[in-house]
């Protein structure tokens, strides 16, 4: 592992069952890179990032963030360390208001504890405005600051999935994984969503992105790992992944390769 190397997997792999869903997969992801994740339904990505995020335990390998294993931390433990992640499924606290979703993530990165903020300490209390401030400075950064005080339920798809994104951005990660982000978005969603990640790396936090749409995986990436019935198929720059052979037969089919 480089000194530039943020992330690191080296034979990792997990089971359930009879079923091994990944199997001794290594690659690494470079500070300030952006690298995507692709392969078939039930090619084990998801399974992939919550290996790293720490909802899942490797059965053999070993996870590497900034040269210290995290295989086996708590997931907030691995969120501290400065890893922070979407979901395939958009998990948001409907109940609660775009800029308090935010804040939730903010909170990772205050003191205050049960005790100061029920008492409202004056600390506290300038503490906890300043995590409001810092959450609507994220809410501008990915378009929503309009939207703070809706409710997040009332938010169309799209911007929940920026709302996710803004909220997960605020736990100030030096690591963003995001999982399926264009999915359901229309083409100007789309295209808003490929200059929010180039956005994002330009802030200094690498990106490790699980993605079907080809056309923005394509344009986006720096590397793309090609996993296939959870083995790593192929790694490369996008225009080499295009045109590999067996990634082309397992999921990017014949169009691809006249590109």
């Amino acid at each position: 592992m480089t000194s530039s190397t943020l992330l690191a997997l080296e034979a990792v792999g997990i089971s359930f069952g009879g079923l091994q869903a990944v199997k001794k997969v290594s690659f690494q992801v470079q500070e300030g890179q952006i690298k995507a994740l692709i392969g078939p339904n039930g090619a084990g990505k998801t399974t992939l990032f919550n290996l790293i995020t720490g909802m899942l335990r490797p059965d053999h390998g070993e996870i590497r963030f900034q040269e210290q294993a995290i295989q086996g931390l708590p997931p907030f433990r691995i969120a501290d360390r400065g890893i922070s992640r979407t979901f395939q499924i958009v998990q948001l606290f409907g109940h609660m208001t775009v800029v308090e979703n935010v804040m939730v993530g903010r909170h990772l990165r205050t003191r205050a504890g049960l005790l100061a903020a029920a008492l409202r300490l004056p600390w506290s209390r300038r503490e906890e405005a300043a995590i409001r401030s810092q959450s609507l400075a994220w809410l501008d950064f990915v378009g929503l600051q309009d939207r703070a005080d809706d409710y997040a339920a009332n938010l169309p798809l799209g911007h929940q999935r920026l709302l996710e994104i803004a909220r997960a951005l605020a736990t100030e990660p030096k690591l963003l994984l995001l999982d399926e982000p264009a999915a359901g978005l229309d083409m100007t969603e789309t295209e808003r969503l490929k200059e929010l990640i180039f956005a994002i790396r330009a802030r200094g936090i690498s990106v490790l992105l699980v993605e079907h749409d080809m056309s923005l995986t394509m344009e986006v990436a720096d590397e793309i790992v090609v996993l296939d019935h959870g083995e790593l198929l192929a790694e490369g720059p996008p225009r080499d992944i295009q045109r590999h052979p067996a990634v082309i037969a397992a999921y990017l089919g014949r169009d691809w390769e006249k590109e």
